[in-house]
């Protein structure tokens, strides 16, 4: 089957090149542990146990090397083979198999359609075949004292890894996961993992590195508490019958400020006629094929899944992958 060659090429993605970053000095990493040595003491940590979490984590560059060219950053053509193939929609409708009774009970107790969960475990860890094998605590560590443009948010994920591994009691040392410090079957970052996390199998501790289980009731959470809209539509293609109007502007990651009636009109409308709340927040998406710019209208649904992760490359590949595996699954 070639049922992926319908996949499209999302608008370019921009990233910073390792040359065009400065590290910071010696004197900055330093002021940037002091802050967060106050930052941690003030949170309750002892002084000595804050100093001894910096010291164990170590400068990884391949750490920086992964996050300045992200996979996000690739061209269609290059991106969709990594995820979307055969394989993968094999190993999916084998784990939604096995596991059918508890993505069941995820769908029905979070109010999320069964394949969004089983699309997510696969194309984040190939259902936990490849979950990562950088250290977590290197990771945040060397992107939150040496990544100046995001250093602020990864000092923070590494603060909530010193939470975490105190609350879940986890084994630091051995904890591993993705250049981002994202861990386990759904890879959440440390943040995601302490607010969203749960224990759905009930054995008292909430384990996203071991537990199926636990897994699969997390990304469900995740997606309820970010507001999924079960059986709603989620990205419906658009068709023009000249340019872009001047008026709108594609989608860059900004909260959703367009309503439907704002993208749609004689210029711009559905390729397949159907009925739509136009009062409803909606982005406009625009992927690049090879020869030409297709138009996607993204609808609450698709804004959720750049929740995790803000690529709409990203999000249309999850929503693709996860029709394929809805079909393969009611018609096996």
């Amino acid at each position: 089957m070639n049922f992926f060659k319908r996949l499209v090429t999302p608008m370019a993605f921009t990233f910073l090149s390792c040359s065009a970053i400065a590290a910071p000095t010696s004197a900055e990493v330093d002021a940037l542990k002091a802050e967060f040595m106050k930052t941690q003491t003030e949170k309750g940590f002892e002084p000595d146990e804050i100093s001894q979490f910096i010291a164990n984590a170590e400068y990884n560059q391949a750490v920086i090397d992964a996050m300045t060219k992200p996979w996000e950053a690739k061209p269609w053509h290059q991106y969709y083979p990594i995820f979307l193939t055969e394989k993968r929609l094999d190993k999916g409708l084998a784990f939604w198999n096995e596991h059918a009774d508890l993505i069941a009970k995820a769908s029905k107790e979070f109010n999320v359609d069964p394949q969004i969960i089983v699309a997510i475990i696969g194309i984040e860890t190939f259902y936990g075949g490849y979950m990562g094998n950088y250290p977590v605590k290197d990771a945040l560590y060397t992107l939150g004292f040496h990544y100046p443009p995001r250093a602020k948010f990864f000092r923070s994920e590494f603060a909530n890894l010193q939470s975490l591994v105190k609350e879940e009691r986890l084994d630091i040392n051995n904890l591993k996961g993705s250049y981002a410090g994202a861990m386990g079957f759904g890879q959440f970052i440390p943040s995601s993992y302490r607010h969203y996390a749960v224990d759905f199998d009930n054995d008292g501790k909430r384990d996203l590195l071991n537990s199926k289980a636990d897994a699969i009731g997390s990304v469900a959470n995740y997606f309820h508490q970010h507001g999924w809209q079960k059986g709603q539509p989620v990205t419906l293609q658009l068709t023009l019958n000249k340019d872009l109007p001047d008026n709108l502007k594609t989608w860059s990651g900004e909260r959703l400020h367009y309503k439907v009636a704002d993208i749609l009109s004689p210029e711009v409308a559905l390729a397949e006629s159907m009925d739509l709340d136009v009062s409803q927040p909606a982005m406009l998406v625009k992927l690049e094929q090879a020869d030409h710019d297709e138009y996607w209208l993204g609808l609450k649904n698709f804004y959720v899944i750049t929740r995790y992760n803000r690529s709409p490359l990203y999000a249309m590949a999850v929503y693709q992958f996860s029709q394929e595996l809805k079909k393969a699954y009611v018609t096996q």
